[in-house]
């Protein structure tokens, strides 16, 4: 099959993909935009209900589009799929090209780049790739003492979407992170809830100084700090604004340490104590969807991608966007992922130039 010189092909039309087509269009390049489900807007669709921001969206947009509106607030989901959508069409107008229902199932090199198979049995070529898929539909489920066994029902917070997603009086929220936090902290208004972790919760005030935290890492180039291991991230504290901390002091959640195991429809503690519980939700993260990768050997034993700040170490033209701490501590947020498109896409487009001169 013929490869298209300038056809650069990313999997995956969320936040990520998306600015990886912004930053092609800049290069002078053809994105096509490779979407498995039916609209451009990632995984936004799908989380829990409640979701908002952590940072507002002032700090929020992508390259090229401001969000409209108070740029102080907090962008809830439905807000950012709106503008996710918006941000597609307007790629489209400039020349992107967005597939839906298209599926990536393999990628494998090609005699001069690529070539992409996707779900439907359709091949497609191009010089250089872009994972940009995203994680969620990879949840980390961690494997807890019991819990193949366990009576109750168990939930990765993907799959939580309000406090209707789970049945009964006494909930256990696995985790000490933001969105942890937060569900621990919706289920409360209407169910006991324990939040048990193995590493202490680390709150930070959401606006210090009458200034949302963003602005000072603005101000102080904390976002675009370069990670000096990426192999070993610092845990991620839990931005609040008072509330979270307060509800905890008032005992309307409790947190604990970690749970021994868990046995029959019961919690055993570490101290031995016994505990009913009717449901479980795992706050546990989640690791890289790369699937289609596999084939090429361009990822670990774990799934994880051999890369250096979203460039493959094993396929030269193999780019990654989206990642938890790619390369700064916003790598996979809207409001950093933009600033590593266009480095991955800028080396991305010179490895086409190297490649295609005449030697």
């Amino acid at each position: 099959m013929p490869n298209d010189n300038d056809r650069i092909l990313i999997a995956g039309a969320g936040q990520s993909g998306l600015a990886a087509a912004h930053a092609a269009l800049e290069q002078g390049l053809r994105p096509v935009l490779l979407e498995a489900s039916g609209r451009a807007a990632g995984s936004w669709p799908r989380y829990y209900d409640s979701l908002a921001l952590f940072s507002p969206a002032r700090y929020s947009g992508l390259p090229g589009m401001p969000f409209d509106g108070d740029p102080e607030r907090y962008p809830r989901r439905d807000e950012v799929v709106a503008y996710l959508e918006r941000y597609a069409a307007a790629l489209i107008e400039r020349g992107a090209e967005l597939r839906t229902g298209a599926r990536v199932e393999v990628v494998q090199p090609g005699t001069s780049g690529f070539l992409v198979r996707l779900a439907d049995g359709q091949d497609l070529a191009a010089f250089a790739v872009v994972a940009a898929s995203g994680s969620f539909g990879r949840p980390h489920r961690p494997a807890l003492p019991g819990l193949d066994a366990f009576a109750r029902p168990v939930l990765h917070v993907a799959d939580y979407r309000s406090p209707a997603s789970l049945p009964g009086e006494h909930v256990i929220v696995v985790g000490a992170g933001n969105s942890a936090v937060q569900v621990a902290y919706e289920l409360a208004a209407e169910r006991r809830v324990t939040l048990a972790g193995r590493a202490p919760i680390r709150f930070v005030e959401q606006r210090p100084l009458g200034r949302d935290l963003h602005f000072w890492f603005r101000v102080t180039g904390f976002d675009r700090l370069p990670l000096a291991r990426a192999d070993a991230p610092p845990a991620s504290p839990v931005l609040d604004d008072g509330r979270y901390r307060r509800a905890l002091r008032e005992r309307r959640y409790v947190r604990r340490a970690m749970f021994s195991r868990l046995d029959g429809d019961q919690v055993v503690w570490s101290d031995g104590r016994r505990e009913r519980v009717d449901a479980v939700l795992l706050a546990t993260g989640y690791r890289p969807d790369l699937p289609y990768l596999a084939e090429m050997g361009a990822l670990d034993d774990d799934g994880r991608p051999r890369q250096r700040r979203g460039l493959s170490l094993t396929h030269p033209g193999l780019g990654y966007l989206g990642l938890e701490w790619q390369r700064t501590p916003s790598s996979n947020t809207l409001r950093g992922v933009g600033a590593d498109a266009r480095r991955v896409v800028a080396a991305l487009a010179r490895h086409l130039r190297v490649s295609s001169s005449p030697s």
